[in-house]
């Protein structure tokens, strides 16, 4: 599913780039990135996409946003190192209550991961799914080809 997402890339200018460090704890017995912390690099980049970034725009953070599914493919081991990766994020499809997003960690050279993940707006209140809002779609849109 998401590696259709993932050839339908965005150029560098529309992508959100977050920068993780690598930090020991996400090192495992054999001596790379545990496949699991994968997700916490990209819950820290959505964070930042989603909440952070927008709240230093002055812009209206998004509220009520669930995970419905992640899809992750590991191309190559993630070792420590002081200099950080980037989690480059991108939106590959827009509907009225979801979207998906597409993703890369990486560095210059490598990449290590490319993942997926379809988000859902949700009303926390009423416990269901909500619509888009104009200025959630606009916000959306930065990060598409459409731009």
């Amino acid at each position: 599913m998401f590696e259709q997402s993932v050839a339908g890339e965005v150029g560098r200018d529309h992508r959100h780039v977050f920068p993780r460090a690598v930090r020991f704890a996400d090192i495992d017995s054999l001596g790379h990135v545990n496949n699991v912390r994968f997700l916490d690099y990209l819950e820290d980049a959505r964070l930042a996409m989603f909440h952070a970034d927008p709240h230093r725009e002055g812009l209206a953070r998004f509220q009520g946003l669930v995970i419905a599914r992640h899809e992750i493919d590991y191309r190559r081991p993630l070792t420590f190192r002081l200099d950080p990766v980037r989690v480059e994020s991108w939106v590959t499809e827009i509907r009225t209550a979801r979207f998906t997003l597409a993703y890369e960690i990486r560095d210059d050279d490598e990449i290590f991961v490319r993942a997926g993940s379809v988000l859902v707006a949700y009303d926390v209140e009423r416990a269901s799914p909500r619509r888009l809002n104009p200025d959630e779609l606009a916000y959306l849109r930065r990060f598409t080809t459409g731009g």
